[in-house]
């Protein structure tokens, strides 16, 4: 038996580790801050494959879980950079919400949805913190107008590089999920007894010929897709280069004549004469009037 274990930050590894029933419970304890014996059930939904366009070839392998008969949690994780994930989150968010209902029921069947996003990307830069919770809110006074719906946000970037003595215990299922070595792992595991049983878990998988075989073909399908958005975005850019300057110079000529309509309009109403004659022959003048017109500034 070898010593290969799957990184818990691919997607696959991390549905087989949320398989452990310990595991799912100390994790949603861990984000949601409530306490594990407050957890009375937790029920692993389906899980399939989101794609957000059908030529969509990474797609975003979630976990869906049932807990308390009362709240549905979806958990993904996004290795690669997707500038507008907030907006898919909250679109897959409403369409788990708004899927709870169907004909003829009212609106007391709605369950509490919750939405985790695990990124290896920095989502806010402006922001520190690598936890943030997001609830739809009064903007002044602050008051939640439904805990109906709700998002947990863990940006695996903004971690501390070392585990501090006061490590939060979702600090810690951070920690341990970005991990990649073994030692770290084993580490991490000794601080926390439902990590322990989600390394325990990763340990199993890991042995495990069958999901070996489908968390690699996973993790290449990732590396594969970041490597064609990588020289995408190369292409794009050598691209964008010859034709911003193309574009940057037809851009600049059609300000120009904006701004001499404007001030050729605005002379015209001030019925200034000489002044629009004079600056249509001297260019200098041109400008001055722009400026003593507000159209351009120094």
């Amino acid at each position: 038996m070898d010593n290969f274990l799957m990184k818990p930050k691919v997607d696959f590894a991390f549905k087989e580790i949320m398989a452990n029933e310990k595991a799912r419970i100390g994790f949603l304890s861990a984000v949601l801050k409530i306490k594990p014996e407050e957890i009375k059930s937790t029920q692993i939904l389906n899980t399939y494959l989101q794609k957000v366009h059908e030529d969509d070839k990474q797609g975003i392998l979630d976990v869906r879980i049932l807990m308390n008969n009362d709240t549905e949690i979806d958990t993904e994780i996004q290795l690669s950079e997707l500038k507008v994930w907030a907006d898919r989150s909250v679109f897959y968010l409403s369409k788990m919400y708004t899927e709870q209902i169907k004909q003829g029921q009212t609106y007391d069947v709605f369950k509490k949805c919750v939405n985790i996003s695990i990124l290896n990307f920095t989502l806010f830069p402006k922001e520190t913190e690598f936890y943030s919770c997001f609830q739809i809110m009064e903007k002044t006074r602050y008051f939640i107008y439904t805990d109906k719906i709700e998002f947990h946000v863990i940006e695996l970037p903004k971690l501390p590089k070392e585990i501090r003595e006061n490590s939060s215990d979702i600090e810690l299922w951070a920690k341990f999920i970005n991990a990649e070595r073994k030692e770290e792992l084993e580490m991490i595991a000794t601080k926390n007894s439902y990590i322990a049983s989600a390394y325990e878990q990763l340990q199993i998988i890991s042995q495990d010929k069958e999901k070996r075989l489908e968390y690699e073909a996973r993790e290449k399908a990732i590396r594969d897709y970041n490597q064609s958005m990588k020289e995408a975005r190369e292409t794009g850019r050598e691209e964008g280069r010859i034709k911003g300057r193309i574009e940057g110079r037809i851009e600049g000529e059609k300000i120009g004549e904006e701004r001499i309509s404007k001030l050729y309009s605005l002379l015209l109403q001030n019925k200034k004469y000489d002044d629009l004659e004079r600056s249509t022959k001297d260019y200098e003048f041109q400008k001055q009037l722009m400026r003593e017109y507000g159209i351009i500034k120094d």
